[in-house]
């Protein structure tokens, strides 16, 4: 069996311990590699200063060799936090009013794909099968195509994919391109990120689509799917369950003193359609006095990229409009809102989620967004939640139990929160159990394998 390779931005190195850092996508892609042998290869996630960084270091596990390359502070500045996440994360997500576009930052997002892959290629063997992801890399595989390379080479965006008008707001958009159709085989999270992907490269020429999933663009044919990733459902089905005992977890139950709770669990970005979701939250008290001081809606939010002027900004705007909120219809001895601006651990959120009455998941754009996954693992079947998510998550696509709202619509968010607190037990069940089904079946495990099928196949 061919070995596998991994390539992302980041790398999930086990720890003393061995234990790996938390979440699905690790565990699912160390175990493909567990099985396979292989190398996962990414950035430290460390500085070198003005200096070239040392020589990749590698660190092995079992038949796992883990590869890691510091990048120059210019580099950090420049491909990671400029062109990265301020041209192609806003682009992605439809926010044109945002992205900030910067010949250098340009320059140095390609310059970064060719280091990676001059430093990865000592480490690729002729019959190694590469799986390389997200928006970070896309120009990856033409550099190791322009090196000679001619391994299977697969790529995964964890991000939605825009529609031409909007991709060809980026003066680079005909580049990005090119750089996507030199892999073997693309995977988007839903049908209509792949159907906007095919829509930009036959508007301008750029290529055909032969049949269904099937492209030639740039002399290379390549194939296009839809592989909508998972959780470990029932791995996180078990934290919860096993949650209720955490000191936390009771903490959380014994301070919401018997009132219903929301729950809402965001990377702090402009993305996650905060603002307009508390909004949506006083909306729903105020049409609904009844519920006064018999609901408690907690955000955990957190920071995320805070050297990016956008974040840092939205990071003050969002505590003080939850501020404002609590000033407005909190009371004495009710705080409407408490917001936490830290990081929690898997398994008490997942015990969190377990005691929520509605689960508040609300993007103004994602590929998947796997909260709202985890939110419905997490509830006791006997009495589950009901989960209020937006229809421009990917998950969308999937989870057909989920109340779903447009996070532009307040006052329909507010009504879908009504219409989940006060929901029967029996609709809450059958809502439920369907879409726990469809992740027990559907979980990150099998993503994983579907893709790699499909890759390997010629």
């Amino acid at each position: 069996m061919s070995r596998l390779i991994i390539v992302s931005n980041r790398v999930s190195v086990p720890d003393n311990q061995g234990a790996a850092a938390a979440g699905g996508l690790a565990v699912a892609l160390q175990a493909a590699l567990a099985e396979r042998g292989g190398v996962w290869m990414g950035w430290s996630g460390k500085s070198s200063g003005d200096i070239e960084p040392e020589p990749l270091v590698l660190t092995e596990d079992g038949n796992i060799t883990y590869a890691l390359t510091d990048l120059t502070q210019t580099d950090v500045e420049e491909y990671y936090q400029g062109f990265a996440n301020r041209v192609l994360w806003p682009i992605c997500h439809y926010r044109l009013d945002l992205a900030e576009y910067g010949r250098k930052e340009m320059a140095s997002y390609f310059r970064v794909n060719r280091f990676f892959a001059h430093r990865l290629a000592p480490l690729v063997e002729p019959d190694d099968i590469i799986w390389v992801h997200d928006y970070h890399l896309i120009p990856l595989a033409a550099e190791l195509r322009q090196m000679g390379f001619k391994n299977r080479i697969g790529f995964f965006l964890h991000i939605p994919w825009p529609p031409a008008d909007v991709l060809f707001t980026m003066p680079v958009h005909e580049e990005i391109m090119r750089g996507l159709s030199s892999y073997d085989l693309l995977g988007f999270q839903t049908k209509y990120d792949l159907e906007n992907f095919a829509g930009c490269l036959k508007r301008e020429g750029m290529g055909v689509e032969n049949s269904p999933g099937h492209f030639s663009a740039h002399g290379h044919n390549f194939r296009g799917g839809a592989y909508s990733i998972g959780i470990e459902t029932a791995a996180f089905a078990e934290f919860a369950r096993k949650a209720a005992a955490h000191s936390m977890v009771r903490k959380a139950r014994q301070s919401v003193e018997g009132r219903d709770l929301i729950i809402g669990v965001d990377r702090l970005d402009y993305s996650k359609g905060i603002t307009q979701r508390i909004d949506a939250f006083e909306r729903f008290i105020t049409n609904n006095p009844a519920h006064q001081r018999r609901v408690t809606y907690l955000q955990i939010t957190p920071k995320s990229r805070s050297e990016v002027p956008e974040y840092e900004a939205m990071q003050h705007a969002v505590a003080e409009q939850a501020g404002r909120v609590n000033g407005a219809i909190g009371t004495v001895d009710w705080v409407p809102i408490r917001y936490i601006n830290r990081s929690i651990s898997r398994p008490v959120l997942a015990g969190l989620y377990r005691l929520a009455k509605v689960g508040l998941v609300t993007p103004l754009r994602d590929g998947m967004n796997l909260v709202a996954k985890e939110y419905v693992a997490a509830q006791d079947p006997d009495d589950p939640g009901v989960l209020v998510l937006s229809r421009f998550a990917g998950a969308a696509r999937e989870l057909r139990g989920a109340l779903l709202v447009n996070p532009y619509d307040v006052d329909g968010t507010a009504n879908a929160l009504a219409r989940g607190i006060n929901m029967p037990l029996e609709e809450r069940r059958e809502r439920w159990r369907g879409m726990m089904d469809h992740l027990l079946e559907n979980d990150v495990s099998r993503w994983c394998e579907n893709f790699l099928t499909d890759l390997r196949a010629e």
